[in-house]
């Protein structure tokens, strides 16, 4: 009889989440929650300078979308990119922004979206076209989520621009930017308990 075990089994450990996964991603979440907190103070002077046309403020919204991106660079697991997110927009709840705990509702959805992009590969690619998708998806969730909920008293033309530019700012600052700290981080040895401890000498594509 033949002992030999199928590779989606031996695969499967590598799946599993051990309990330094979700330290890590706790702390990161934390970390970027109280960042979210401080990205959100400065709405405010984003909003008045794009008062003649609204839709311009969707450039500013990739800084809501790092904790996803991150997280899912960092952990490598399945269900890092919405744990991440999530967990920071209700860190931002808590700390309180004039968004109110609506911060949860937009962590569930666009933590959802990263999560697809990561998974898009099937969790086996990390690298800078990956964490531009993932950042991407995230942004177009947030464009077409804030559409449907804050502003649909806004011409379809606007609500479109605004969806092109979260998606932008998804992939530059959530993608490129998550990536670029995720090999930062791995120069200095801080992942070397981690799946991306290699993150540093990784194919950038």
């Amino acid at each position: 009889m033949s002992t030999s075990v199928p590779q989606a089994a031996r695969a499967l450990p590598a799946s599993r989440w051990r309990v330094v996964d979700i330290v890590v991603a706790s702390v990161v979440s934390v970390a970027v929650g109280v960042i979210f907190w401080g990205w959100s103070a400065g709405y405010a002077g984003v909003a008045a300078a794009a008062v003649a046309f609204p839709p311009l403020s969707g450039l500013y919204g990739g800084g809501w979308l790092i904790a996803g991106v991150l997280g899912g660079l960092i952990i490598r697991k399945p269900g890092a990119a919405l744990y991440c997110e999530l967990l920071a927009a209700i860190v931002e709840g808590f700390l309180g922004t004039h968004f109110g705990w609506t911060v949860v509702i937009s962590g569930l959805i666009q933590g959802a979206a990263a999560e697809l992009g990561f998974a898009a590969l099937r969790y086996r690619r990390w690298n800078l076209p990956v964490a531009l998708l993932a950042g991407a998806f995230a942004g177009l969730a947030m464009g077409v989520s804030e559409n449907l909920l804050y502003n649909v008293a806004w011409a379809a033309q606007w609500q479109q621009v605004y969806v092109v530019f979260t998606t932008i700012s998804g992939t530059v600052i959530a993608g490129l930017l998550s990536w670029l700290a995720v090999r930062a981080l791995g120069r200095t040895g801080v992942l070397s308990g981690l799946a991306s401890r290699k993150a540093a000498s990784e194919s950038v594509v």
